[in-house]
C-alpha cells in the first residue's frame, strides 16, 4: 500500500514532465535551429541539437536589411505595444467601471454590442477599418495600430467589470460620504483594487499587440516603421534563398520580452483571470 502511494506521484511526474517536453519541443527547435546554419536546419530537421554550434545568425539577423538593423524594428514593436498597451488598458478600466457601477437608459444595448465585439473576426472588419484609415490619412503610420486601443477593447472590459462586480458597494458608498465624486471613488477606490486585473489585461494586450502580423502587413508599408513580427517575414524569400537561420534567431529574441513579462507578472496573470476580488 505504501509502494503504491508512492509510485502514483512519480508516474504523475514522469508523465507531467514528457508532455509538457512535447509541449516545448517546437519551441527548443527554433532556439536550436538558431545556432545552425542555413542547409542544415531542415536536412537534419529530426536532430535537436546542432553539430556545430553557428552564433553568427544572430549577427546576421540584427544586422537587418536594407541598411536598417532589427534594433529599430524592436524599437517600433516596443512603442506601438506600449502606446496601445496603455491606451487599451486604461480606456477599457473606464469603460468597465461606467458599465459596472453605473445605471443609465440603454445600458444592457451598450454591454451587448460590446460582447458583440469578441465575437467578430478581424477579418469582417478589417476592409471597413482600412477605408477609414486611408480617408483619414493614416496608412503609412503607426496611428491605425494605436488609435483603436484607445477606445477599450471587448475582453478587457469583460474581464475588469468581473473583478469590480466583487467589490463591495459600500466601500464606494463610504467614499461618498468621506466627499469623493464618481470620478474619485473610480482613481481612489476601484484603481487600487483592481491592480491584478490590469495587469492581466496590460498581459495579454501587449503580447497580442506584440504578435501581431496581420494588422501591421496592412498599414505599414514603410519599412523603417515595420515592427519585429513583419520584419521576421523579410528574411523568407521563396523566389531565392531563406536565411532561416538569421530568421529563426530573431524569432528567438522577439520572444524575450513576452516570457519575460510572463515570468515576472504570473502572480498578478492568475489573480487576474481568477476575478477574485474583494466578497462583500
Amino acid at each position: 500500500m505504501i509502494a503504491r502511494t508512492k509510485i502514483k506521484p512519480v508516474l504523475y511526474h514522469v508523465v507531467a514532465v514528457l508532455l509538457g517536453f512535447v509541449m516545448i519541443y517546437p519551441l527548443l527547435w527554433m532556439i536550436m535551429s538558431s545556432f545552425k546554419p542555413s542547409n542544415e536546419i531542415f536536412a537534419n530537421a529530426g536532430t535537436l541539437l546542432p553539430k556545430k554550434f553557428y552564433p553568427s545568425n544572430y549577427t546576421t539577423g540584427f544586422r537587418g536589411f536594407g541598411g536598417i538593423s532589427f534594433s529599430t524594428f524592436f524599437k517600433n514593436s516596443f512603442i506601438i505595444s506600449g502606446l496601445s498597451t496603455a491606451g487599451s488598458v486604461f480606456s477599457s478600466a473606464c469603460i468597465a467601471y461606467g458599465l459596472s457601477r453605473l445605471r443609465f437608459k440603454g445600458r444592457k444595448i451598450w454591454f451587448v454590442m460590446m460582447l458583440l465585439t469578441m465575437m467578430l473576426p478581424f477579418q469582417i472588419i478589417m476592409i471597413p477599418q482600412y477605408i477609414i484609415f486611408n480617408r483619414a490619412g493614416w496608412i503609412g503610420t503607426i496611428l491605425p495600430l494605436v488609435v483603436p486601443a484607445y477606445f477599450g477593447g471587448g475582453f478587457f472590459i469583460f474581464l475588469i467589470m468581473q473583478f469590480i462586480y466583487g467589490i463591495p458597494k459600500d466601500l464606494d458608498e463610504a467614499a461618498k460620504i468621506d466627499g469623493c465624486s464618481f470620478y474619485g471613488i473610480f482613481g481612489r477606490v476601484i484603481l487600487p483594487l483592481i491592480v491584478p486585473a490590469l495587469i492581466t489585461s496590460a498581459i495579454f494586450a501587449f503580447m497580442w499587440k506584440w504578435d501581431d502580423f496581420l494588422a501591421s502587413l496592412l498599414y505599414l508599408n514603410n519599412p523603417s516603421n515595420y515592427t519585429v513580427s513583419l520584419a521576421l517575414k523579410m528574411f523568407s524569400d521563396p523566389s531565392t534563398q531563406s536565411d532561416w537561420g538569421a530568421m529563426f534567431a530573431m524569432a528567438t529574441l522577439s520572444i524575450l520580452p513576452i516570457l519575460l513579462i510572463f515570468i515576472f507578472c504570473q502572480k498578478y496573470l492568475v489573480e487576474g483571470i481568477s476575478t477574485e476580488g474583494l466578497k462583500g
